[in-house]
């Protein structure tokens, strides 16, 4: 059992440099800890106890304190900045026909209308978020000129 416990630590130590997700490492421990069981002539039960209990300790106390190492937070880019912006239609956007475009920083984008509706060119709308090279975008209720004249006076 000895030879099979420390192909296990192997195999598991494998794993663990192929996935780097911290998936495996406990096991690859568990694994020593029950090849030194058998080194010392531990029946097969409680190899198999110490495995577990050994891999099921690394993972609960070493787990939370090493997590930060495999995070995979979004990391912002610039094109995130946009978001929240607000920019013009420059091509009447309709999700169903598939068109539309907006510019911003003098760049233009494909959009789409996060709720589906058709926006006219010209539209002030505003950046919901970006799916893939898409802008998602909703219209900006502007007031005209007769309804500030009437917020005025």
């Amino acid at each position: 059992m000895l030879v099979f416990w420390l192909i296990g630590v192997g195999v598991f130590l494998v794993i663990e440099a192929i996935s780097a997700a911290l998936c495996s490492i406990w096991f690859a421990v568990g694994a020593l800890f029950a090849a030194a069981a058998a080194a010392l002539g531990g029946p097969i039960w409680l190899q198999i106890l110490v495995f577990a209990a050994v891999s099921g300790v690394c993972f609960a106390v070493l787990y939370p304190k090493l997590k930060h190492l495999v995070s995979r937070h979004h990391h912002p880019t610039n094109v995130d900045m946009l978001i929240g912006q607000t920019c013009a239609v420059t091509q009447r956007i309709d999700n169903l026909a598939e068109t539309g475009a907006v510019s911003i920083a003098g760049k233009t984008w494909t959009a789409r209308s996060s709720d589906g509706q058709v926006i006219e060119p010209e539209t002030v709308v505003r950046i919901q978020h970006i799916h893939g090279v898409k802008m998602i975008v909703t219209p900006i209720k502007q007031e005209s000129p007769a309804d500030e004249a009437s917020a005025q006076g």
